[in-house]
Formats: C-alpha cells, structure tokens, sequence
C-alpha cells in the first residue's frame, strides 16, 4: 500500500542514468539487482540511460526486460565519471518530455533497494533534489580516513557540508534547470549546491562493489575533491583572503611585541629580533600575494564564458543505442 501511494505520486515513467567506464559486468548485475529487490509495480517504470564513458571494452549481453526500456548513450571520448553524469542529465533535459530521474552508479555501491526510499523522500518533498547521505560505508579504513578528511577541508574552505555523493533523485521540474547549471560539469553534487536549487538528503547505507575493481583511488579522490572545491571557487576565495588577512593582523601583532620586547626589556641573544621581524615580514608579503593571486582567479574565472551542458553536450554524443 505504502509503495502504490508512492508511485501513484509520480508519473508512470522514471529515469535512471547511470555513467560507466567498462563496467559492464557489474552494470548486468545491476540490472539483475534491481529487478529482484523492487516490486514489480516500481521496476515497470523504470528507463534506462547508460552513459557509456569511451568505454574499451563492450558488452557481450545485458538481462533484457527489465524496466521500460535500456539505452546506451555512447560518447565520442573519455570526460570522467562527473562529466557522464551531466551529460546524461543534459541529454533527457533535451528531450521533449522530462521525467523524473535517478542518478546511480554502475558498480552496485549505489544499492538497488535504496530506490523506493529515495522515491518516499522525493514524495516527502517534491521540489527537492533527494541525495543518499552515506550513513555507513564499506572501503578500506586509509579511503575512509581521507575521505573524512577531504569533508573537514571541504567545510573550512567553502563553509557547505557535504555528506553524500552521486546517488541522487531529481524532480521532473529541476532536471532542466540542472541541465543549465555549469557547474555540473565538473562536480555534480557541488553543482547542485551551487545552483541554489532546494535540496535535502537521507541517510542509506552504501552497498559493495558487485564485480571488477575499484578505480577510485588516492589521486582520484583528490582530483575529486578539488573539483567540488572548485565549484564554489568565489566563497572559497573570500574564505582563503580573510585568513590572509588574518595573518597580516597577525605578523603585525607580533611585529609590535617584539619591538616592544627588544625595546623595553634586556634581552641579550643578538639578532634575535631582526631575525623574527624579517620572519613577519616575509609572511605578511606572502599573505599579500596569495590575496592578489585569488583576485586575478575569482575575476578570471567570473568572465571567462561558462560551459553549459545543456547547450553543448551534443558535442560529446556519438549516437544513442537503443538496446530494447
């Protein structure tokens, strides 16, 4: 009863992307999983969208009847798992007809079964992009470390909390307004955050790869996470410029002890107070130049055009494969 209210919210056809980079066995997989775990009256709904990323390797077979349809949206060259996703978001938002849409992975970390409650929470709040908050993860201690750490930086520099990844719903309202988000281009869940559209989360267990490796490793996950920072590149500026003031204040602070030391008391060790005044010196020049070099960079990044991904994906889509 719960889950034909639910549905019955929603119009009979929900879009799922899902970026790939030969991950093909664990895509049929998928596939299967999300057929077991739903109710037939959910998996009936569901349509496809594949964004296969220049994969190297093809598929020899997927399962077949599951959901309405499958397509493989086959780009010409390889843009990272972000650049897949905007776009495969771009690609529906052009169509005549926009539905409402899931994000996912191909790998099964994204749980199959975790589709109906971000379908309940979208019910719970319709304008809303839903994000799943990873309450509980499964990688190694070292990737989970880094990842805590990557949160806490993320935090300081942009004052925005991030919790949760890829794993997403959309609004049938909000897909194209996201399709002319630029910022979707480099980091999707920071895009969001950007866009100032409404948005909220619930917290879901991230589930284990179901075939192959994972390629998300130490530089990917700091590419990652400087791609987000870089999305709100103007709050991040402001933030690193008020600490270089801070350090100004600071040198300047201590500038005046030492004077006042040197001056007022018998301290006997020589040079010791040329020594740390050219030390605050040094760093009050180094504030300087940081604080410049954020300028330039938030006024170079201001008027340079933007990438819209609505406007131009068509450049990065070799056709679109229709598989049933």
């Amino acid at each position: 009863m719960l889950l034909n209210s639910t549905l019955n919210a929603y119009p009979a056809r929900i879009n799922i992307v899902i970026p790939l980079f030969n991950d093909w066995q664990a895509l049929g997989l998928l596939l299967e999983r999300i057929r077991a775990v739903n109710e037939p009256t959910l998996t009936s709904r569901l349509a496809f969208l594949i964004v296969d990323d220049c994969s190297v390797t093809d598929y020899e077979t997927l399962p077949g009847g599951i959901g309405q349809s499958l397509s493989v949206l086959r780009l010409f060259r390889n843009v990272g798992h972000q650049k897949a996703i905007a776009l495969g978001l771009s690609y529906l938002a052009s169509l005549p007809e926009q539905h409402l849409t899931i994000v996912m992975d191909s790998d099964g970390e994204d749980r199959p079964e975790d589709i109906f409650p971000l379908l309940q929470k979208g019910a719970e709040n319709p304008t809303c992009v839903v994000f799943a908050h990873r309450a509980k993860r499964h990688e190694s201690l070292v990737f989970r470390t880094f990842y805590e750490v990557y949160k806490i930086v993320f935090q300081l520099l942009t004052g925005k909390v991030i919790t949760f990844g890829n794993f997403s719903l959309i609004p049938a309202k909000q897909l194209r307004k996201l399709a002319y988000v630029s910022e979707i281009w480099n980091n999707y869940p920071g895009g969001v955050i950007r866009s100032k559209l409404p948005y909220t989360a619930i917290p879901l267990e991230r589930g284990r790869r179901l075939a192959g490796e994972s390629k998300m490793n130490f530089v990917s996950l700091v590419l990652h996470g400087l791609s987000a920072v870089s999305v709100l590149m103007d709050t991040t500026a402001v933030r690193l410029a008020l600490f270089c003031v801070m350090m100004v204040v600071a040198s300047v602070f201590g500038i005046g002890i030492v004077v006042a030391l040197r001056l007022f008391t018998d301290m006997a060790v020589p040079g010791w107070a040329s020594y740390l005044v050219f030390s605050f010196l040094i760093v009050i020049l180094q504030a300087f130049l940081i604080s410049l070099l954020l300028v330039f960079i938030v006024l170079s990044y201001r008027t340079q055009p933007q990438f819209i991904p609505a406007r131009q994906f068509q450049d990065f889509i070799e056709k679109v494969e229709d598989v049933y």
